[in-house]
Order: structure tokens, then C-alpha cells, then sequence
């Protein structure tokens, strides 16, 4: 049983639409809704990057009923995980219960603001099993000191506190990055149909554990004008997360992205009116035992003609494949 989320995705739309997306995502009858945590967008076709926790608090305030969550919050660099945890619990709080803290060991293209340098992965992960430690900890209530490595916390206190401690998800991409964060962890969330990667979080989790994927679709009315859209703004997805997580900015993208043909992202994103191709993309991911699929509709000024049809179309068939 799958359930169907929608991506409020902050590099392609302003937040006052960011805003509206949520609300009419709920209204379509998404059961969740993700959002991104980015400074700078991946091209600069995009366009957009607004603060995202800015914006789930007014997305709190439009929305009565669906699932909210970052997707994915870096809290190493540009954010002190003592920070991360005072705002995860506000949105908690703001949210009536409805929030998940989703986190990941960041890209330099949102991170390097900071002037802190780029560590290399194996540091990387080393900080973010600090700050899940250091945010958990804080979930918990009391005072915190704690001094690691990479950071310190000196008698930190959340005054505000959920009745509901706010569930953390952290993004993983192999064995290694499983067996570090999944008891730290509520859910899994991945990029890639590995069913491998799914079962290793099920042995350490549990089975019934939660995992979370993601996958664009390019969805219009005109095949070649989804196409074309997709190239424009998502040819950036064709590099994989090894080569996404290093380069700094969307100039980086342009230059490593400038041979990607429109045919090369057409064949790894649905594109165009078919209701089938979006089910089959989803298949991989539903057989590998995700939970959760959220889906990236690509462009900005689609999604309000994406979401009817999410209503109409779109959902109905993917509960009927996924057995929501």
C-alpha cells in the first residue's frame, strides 16, 4: 500500500504560489507534501529559492489535514542543528502534528554560502550523525550540552515542545549510509529503486518502517512541450547524486549539463499527457517496498493544471495500481 505525496519544489516557484500549491495539493487529495530546502535553484532556468521554513509555516496556516515535510534539510552548514530542531518543533507545533523532519548530508550548491568549504562525503556523514544526536536529543526536552568533532551545544532548551516529538527521516544512498543513520532514524528516504537499500532499512528499522522516494514527471497537455520543459529545467538530474552533492552552484550545472539532449531526459522522465507512463514510473519504487512516492511535477507555471489533474486522473489510477 503506497501512499502519493506532492513535491512543493522551492527552486521553480515564488512563495506566494508555493503557498497555493499546498493548499490545492491537499484539495487534489495528495496524502503528503514535501519541500525543499535550497538557497540557490539547480539552473538558473528555474528561477526561484525562497526559504522553505518560512514557508511551511504559512503552508501550516493554508492546510488542515496533509502531511508536510522537509525534503531534505541540511542542518551541518548553513543551519546549526540546535536551530534545526527549534524550527522542526515549531512546525510541529504549527502543524497540529503533521510534520516530518526530513535530513541529508546537503549539497555544496546550498551549503557553500556559508564559507565553510565543501568536507568530503565521509565528514559529511560524520557531521550529520552529530546533528541527528544533537536534534534528537533536543526532541526530548531539557537542557542539552554536548560538545563533538564538528559541533558544539552549550545548555540549549526547547521551550516549546510537541506532544508529538517530531519524526526524523534522513536520506540515505547505500549500505553504509543505512547502517549509520536507520536506528537514528523513523524513515528512509533514497533517490534510487533499490530494493537492496530497502530491505537493508528493514532488517535495522523493522519492516513496517517508513521509506520515502521521489521522481519527476514532466506532465502537459503537449508531449514535445514537456519535452522541451524537462530539458530546460530538470537536464540537471541526469548527473546523479555523487556528482549533484559537489558542484557549487548552477553555473556548475549548466557547464556539466551542456551535452544532455532533450532525448536523454525524456527517456528518464515521463513526459507528456500519458496518465501509463507516470504508473510504470512509479512500478520500481512501489515493488522495491517504498511507502511513500512523491512526485516532482516539473515547471512552475504547470502545477495549478497539474493538480486537477493529479485530482481527476493521476491519483485514482496510481491507488489503483499501488492499492492505496
Amino acid at each position: 500500500m503506497v501512499r502519493f505525496g506532492y513535491t512543493l519544489m522551492t527552486e521553480q516557484a515564488g512563495p506566494n504560489d508555493l503557498v497555493d500549491f499546498a493548499s490545492g495539493a491537499e484539495q487534489a487529495g495528495f496524502d503528503f507534501s514535501v519541500m525543499s530546502d535550497h538557497y540557490f535553484p539547480w539552473l538558473a532556468e528555474q528561477g526561484h529559492s525562497p526559504y522553505a521554513w518560512s514557508l511551511l509555516g504559512a503552508v501550516t496556516q493554508r492546510t488542515e489535514a496533509i502531511e508536510l515535510m522537509s525534503y531534505v534539510t541540511c542542518p551541518t552548514m548553513r543551519y546549526h542543528p540546535a536551530v534545526v530542531a527549534q524550527k522542526a518543533t515549531t512546525i510541529q507545533l504549527l502543524s497540529k502534528n503533521r510534520f516530518t523532519l526530513g535530513l541529508g548530508a546537503g549539497e555544496n550548491l546550498n551549503e557553500h554560502v556559508v564559507g565553510r568549504g565543501w568536507p568530503p562525503v565521509n565528514v559529511r556523514h560524520d557531521m550529520l550523525t552529530e546533528a541527528i544526536n544533537i536534534i534528537s536529543s533536543l526532541f526530548e526536552g531539557g537542557y542539552v550540552n554536548y560538545r563533538g568533532e564538528h559541533f558544539c551545544v552549550d545548555s540549549a532548551k526547547l521551550w516549546d515542545l510537541p506532544e508529538r516529538t517530531v519524526p526524523i527521516a534522513t536520506a540515505v544512498s547505500g549500505p553504509q549510509s543505512v547502517g549509520r543513520f536507520a536506528l537514528a532514524s523513523d524513515a528512509m528516504i533514497a533517490t534510487d529503486p533499490d530494493p537492496q537499500l530497502a530491505m537493508l532499512w528493514d532488517r535495522r528499522a523493522g519492516p513496517r518502517a517508513r521509506k520515502i522516494a521521489q521522481f519527476p514527471v514532466s506532465w502537459d497537455t503537449d508531449a514535445d512541450r514537456a519535452k522541451e520543459r524537462a530539458h530546460s529545467q530538470f537536464r540537471w538530474f541526469a548527473g546523479g547524486w555523487k556528482v549533484n552533492a559537489e558542484l557549487p552552484g548552477p553555473a556548475g550545472f549548466t557547464a556539466a549539463t551542456s551535452y544532455v539532449r532533450k532525448a536523454d531526459v525524456a527517456e528518464r522522465i515521463p513526459c507528456g499527457p500519458d496518465v501509463s507512463t507516470i504508473i510504470e514510473a512509479a512500478r520500481p519504487f512501489a515493488e522495491s517496498g517504498f511507502s511513500d512516492i512523491a512526485l516532482v511535477q516539473i515547471g512552475g507555471s504547470t502545477q495549478r493544471d497539474f493538480l486537477r489533474f493529479a485530482e481527476t486522473e493521476l491519483l485514482p489510477e496510481l491507488r489503483a495500481a499501488y492499492g492505496h
